[in-house]
């Protein structure tokens, strides 16, 4: 499976096939860090990687990029290979390990130094970031930069030997003192890590870094082309000086990259994926509600709707972000074709149908569009449930289902008209109805009940409410509250009985797949998801919902011409009182995005209970968190007070203790402990951004968690250039 039409990797294979460029050969490799759940962004990269592999008569490996032991565990590399395989890809033999190569990489770092092109650098991770000079100016060489082959030669085999701690050395390419690409100063290619390896165990205590493993192992293993993503174009120069200066048993591999799944609604950091699970914000990394491929499987996706959706969105060498209604089209697609028709109950109202005799009808599996046999048996009689919201006692205009004294036809059953309700309070309890020889308006789904058989089933959306998760301050303050629904539905007979992995449409409501402990929603039958915006209070969180009319969005027209966003600008166009604060707060020297954005999905919650606040008031506030005195979380908390008291924001800040810790120096001091304290973590975090959040987590934790988080990122940042 590759993608549709032409795409640039494609026509440099195309091209490459054609000068009989590596013999005419394309191998191809999906690498995996053996840290984490497959998620949809790698289902992208497999497309291509086996995708363009296959067409061109080639084969892919996939290779276990395991060179951190710290991270990686066998479970992973587990699921890697389920997940991949589910996906319809098959690497056959070419199975690999990066770790298979552990003894050539070595000797190609031997190589290196007995050609004067490495050496062990003893600077302390401090001191090497100061070396390396910045942007505008250039490095300054090692102490041991000019020291001999030999003394080198010794020195990398007492890491080797386990004669140094971790980070006392590192093994560094001799390459610039003044490139303008930093990866090319003198990068490390060894550090020390005395951890046990999950394939290795103790035979190593040095191992490679990422940069000086990957490009060899596509050369071990006669990669020709070695397809990246966008993040990793930078470090193609360092590639082929890698394959350049070591030993290459046949031809030599070429790094190209393209543009990687961005998904709307969707995050997929793997630091942040671990944090959803280990938070009990979800229930693993299959969760249905994950982008892992396993949660996707859980959720019931195909896997032809995932390699479909891949080829629509196609290959590219700029980033974009794409809309999820087009992952979820690709799934109803796929599933529209091999989903049997069914009836179930979500939310039951009883209807009692006078004249509506004790029996069965046969009920088709299969609408008529789609060419199958199959039918199963219904039971009926004169009391039968249908979904709540489809009777209404006042109904709108245009309302085509069931009311008072309207007539509906049962799908595969009679036609009937309403004749009175019972109530309990202001809530219809019972629908009283008789067989009818009227023409009906609609028509409804239902089941017996009498026969109908209670299942539980779950009703999965959208996990977060913002469009961008990965870009917001918090991407906990975006969870979707409605992402996970579990009702006891009731369904008919014949769905009752079926096992696990059956899948099904019910009708009117989406596609289900039965697991093993009910039923799980795939998707519904269309796109009935509306921008929500979750506002953090102290004991819930409040959904904002509304649907927009032409009317509504050209009020909004003047609030966006000032740089005000669409939801919120259409929010104020229609609600007078949310705009006189939002007016104030301009007028007392906030931007109109910010205090739009503060009105309508904080202020305009709080305004749901008793209380008042005026724009000057929330300039205030919102001054205080732009400043850094405040941290956004507690300057919600200062909202909320002010909302409901009669003290000033200072005030609050004051009482409350919620003022940020934005000293420099004092900030700096806690950052440089942890530098000093933890070597073996300064060297992770150089290549491995999720490090970040232990140094972050160390002063919070130093500093009750007064710290200012931006400028502890700033300090932190600050002591790696």
């Amino acid at each position: 499976m590759s993608d549709a039409g032409n795409n640039f990797i494609r026509g440099i294979i195309q091209a490459d096939v054609d000068a009989k460029t590596h013999d005419g050969a394309v191998i191809t490799r999906f690498p995996p860090e053996p840290n984490g759940f497959l998620h949809i962004g790698h289902a992208k990269a497999l497309c291509v990687d086996f995708g363009m592999a296959s067409e061109f008569g080639g084969h892919c490996y996939l290779r276990m990029d395991d060179t951190n032991p710290s991270k990686e565990e066998q479970r992973y590399v587990d699921a890697i290979q389920a997940d991949v395989r589910w996906l319809g890809f098959d690497w056959g033999e070419n199975f690999s390990h990066a770790s298979d190569y552990f003894e050539r990489f070595y000797t190609s770092a031997e190589h290196l130094v007995r050609k004067g092109l490495a050496y062990v650098c003893f600077l302390s991770h401090e001191d090497m970031r100061t070396y390396r000079g910045t942007v505008n100016e250039a490095g300054r060489p090692s102490p041991t930069r000019e020291a001999s082959v030999e003394d080198n030669l010794a020195e990398l085999h007492k890491m080797r030997s386990g004669e140094y701690p971790d980070g006392h050395c590192v093994l560094r390419a001799k390459i610039s003192l003044d490139s303008s690409n930093m990866k090319m100063r003198d990068p490390p290619l060894y550090r020390i890590r005395h951890e046990t390896h999950q394939t290795t165990g103790d035979a190593w205590c040095i191992y490679p870094m990422y940069d000086f493993a990957h490009p060899l192992s596509d050369a071990l293993e006669g990669i020709t082309h070695s397809i990246c993503t966008l993040e990793f174009q930078d470090n193609r120069e360092l590639y082929d000086w890698v394959v350049d200066n070591c030993p290459i048993p046949t031809w030599k591999p070429r790094q190209y990259e393209m543009a990687r799944l961005k998904l709307g609604y969707t995050m997929m950091s793997k630091r942040r994926l671990l944090a959803l699970v280990e938070e009990d914000i979800v229930d693993g990394w299959d969760d249905p509600r994950m982008p892992t491929l396993s949660g996707m499987r859980r959720l019931g996706v195909p896997a032809e709707a995932l390699r479909d959706f891949v080829t629509r969105v196609g290959v590219a060498k700029a980033d974009s972000l794409v809309d999820v209604a087009l992952l979820e089209h690709c799934i109803r697609d796929a599933l529209n074709e091999v989903s049997p028709r069914v009836m179930a109950v979500l939310d039951p109202l009883e209807v009692v149908v006078e004249g509506l005799e004790p029996g069965t009808r046969e009920g088709s599996l299969w609408p008529h569009d789609i060419p199958r046999e199959g039918t199963r048996v219904l039971p009926i009689g004169p009391r039968i449930y249908i979904e709540h919201a489809d009777f209404s006692a006042a109904p709108p205009k245009g309302f085509r289902r069931l009311a008072a004294g309207a007539t509906i036809r049962l799908r595969h059953g009679a036609v009937i008209s309403c004749t009175g309700v019972e109530k309990d309070g202001d809530r219809v309890v019972r629908v009283l109805a008789r067989v009818s020889q009227d023409k009906p308006r609609g028509t409804l789904h239902w089941v017996s009940a009498d026969r109908a058989v209670k299942q539980t089933v779950r009703l999965y959306d959208r996990l977060f409410t913002s469009e961008r998760p990965d870009a917001e301050e918090d991407f906990r303050d975006h969870i979707n509250p409605d992402s996970l629904r579990v009702v006891e539905a009731l369904v008919e007979p014949y769905i009752a009985a079926a096992p696990e992995g059956t899948r099904f449409q019910f009708e009117r409501i989406g596609y289900f797949i039965k697991s093993d402990d009910g039923w799980n929603r795939t998707v519904g039958l269309k796109d009935g998801f509306k921008k929500k915006a979750a506002v953090a209070t102290k004991k819930r969180k409040v959904r904002i919902e509304r649907s927009y009319s032409v009317e509504d969005l050209a009020a909004a027209a003047a609030f966006e011409a000032r740089g005000v966003g669409r939801e919120e600008a259409v929010v104020l166009g229609t609600d007078e009182a949310m705009v006189r604060i939002y007016r104030d707060a301009v007028a007392h020297g906030v931007t109109p995005a910010r205090a739009a954005k503060v009105v309508v999905h904080e202020v305009r919650v709080l305004a749901r209970t008793a209380g008042s606040m005026d724009g000057g008031e929330l300039a205030a506030v919102i001054k205080l968190v732009d400043g850094n005195t405040l941290s956004s979380s507690s300057g919600k908390q200062v909202l909320a007070a002010l909302w409901s008291g009669s003290e000033t924001p200072e005030a609050i800040v004051s009482r409350l203790g919620l003022a940020q810790n934005s000293d420099r120096d004092a900030l700096g001091a806690i950052v440089d402990k942890l530098f000093a304290d933890n070597p073996d973590k300064v060297e992770a975090l150089r290549t491995n951004p999720r490090m970040m959040g232990f140094f972050v987590g160390g002063v919070m934790k130093a500093t009750d968690g007064k710290a200012n988080p931006q400028l502890v990122n700033q300090l932190v940042r600050s002591r790696l250039d």
